[in-house]
């Protein structure tokens, strides 16, 4: 019994201890293994603090280049919006313009239809009531050929019948230099003059060919009564291809004065 007593050895057991103690290594092998690779990337000029600085700086960047995005795009949009707001105002502006010029045309006929209402004392009693130029080539193309179409009316009451005839003129610019083509320039069968005869009104359309890089400026009418050849009204009208040529001052009296106005307006 003594003998078993001797060989008994005693041992302590702390699993407790012993489980801390192997977290411990475990934790200082993880340390060690951490420092190794810091260690690595120092050798490699690498460093932590400025990679962060790196990210935060790319960070603030980007968030630059967001509100910089924003904004321009904002700009933008307000451009978008005030170019169709101005396309808008010239398409108003535009049609405002034709407007006025359709009313002026207008008022400008009746004013000649009512001057020739209030003086039925001159000597010719017929007058161009309308004057309209239209190019024979289709739209697009440039054209030398057109058709003048006009009316002839009595002045005032009508009470009998009037004839005489009439000669057509066109005033304009040839290679930068005026030029006045006769009827006969003009026409392709080369007429002098065109007869009328009528009560109340009488309609024309004549076909017009124009030399090669002539720029018309105005048509010129002079009307004669019966077989009077000393007396003759004059009317002029700008040259508009398309739509109702607008009326000039352009009576017997005052055709000289026009002719030199119209010349110092070209050269």
């Amino acid at each position: 019994m003594a003998h078993f007593i001797e060989k008994l050895v005693v041992r302590s057991y702390a699993p407790k201890r012993r489980a801390m103690l192997l977290g411990a290594a475990v934790l200082g092998g993880l340390f060690v293994l951490y420092a190794a690779f810091e260690l690595g990337r120092y050798d490699a000029s690498f460093r932590v603090v400025d990679s962060v600085r790196g990210a935060l700086a790319a960070s603030s960047r980007i968030r630059g280049l967001e509100a910089e995005n924003s904004r321009l795009r904002t700009q933008l949009e307000a451009a978008d919006v005030a170019r169709r707001v101005d396309r808008e105002g010239y398409k108003q502006v535009e049609r405002s313009l034709g407007d006025m010029q359709s009313q002026i045309a207008r008022l400008n006929q009746d004013l000649s239809f009512y001057r020739g209402l209030v003086q039925p004392d001159s000597l010719v009693h017929v007058k161009v009531q309308q004057m309209q130029i239209v190019p024979v080539a289709a739209p697009g193309e440039s054209s030398s050929q057109y058709r003048l179409k006009f009316v002839l009316m009595q002045t005032g009451k009508p009470a009998n019948s009037v004839s005489g005839n009439l000669s057509v003129s066109i005033d304009g610019l040839d290679s930068g230099k005026p030029r006045n083509l006769s009827f006969a320039e003009v026409s392709p069968n080369h007429r002098l003059t065109l007869a009328y005869s009528f009560r109340y009104f009488s309609e024309f359309d004549e076909p017009v060919e124009l030399p090669r890089g002539f720029e018309p400026t105005r048509v010129g009418v002079e009307i004669h009564s019966g077989r009077d050849s000393t007396h003759a009204s004059r009317q002029a009208f700008v040259w508009k291809a398309q739509g109702m040529s607008i009326e000039t001052e352009a009576n017997g009296e005052n055709s000289q004065k026009e002719e030199v106005d119209v010349q110092a307006e070209t050269e």
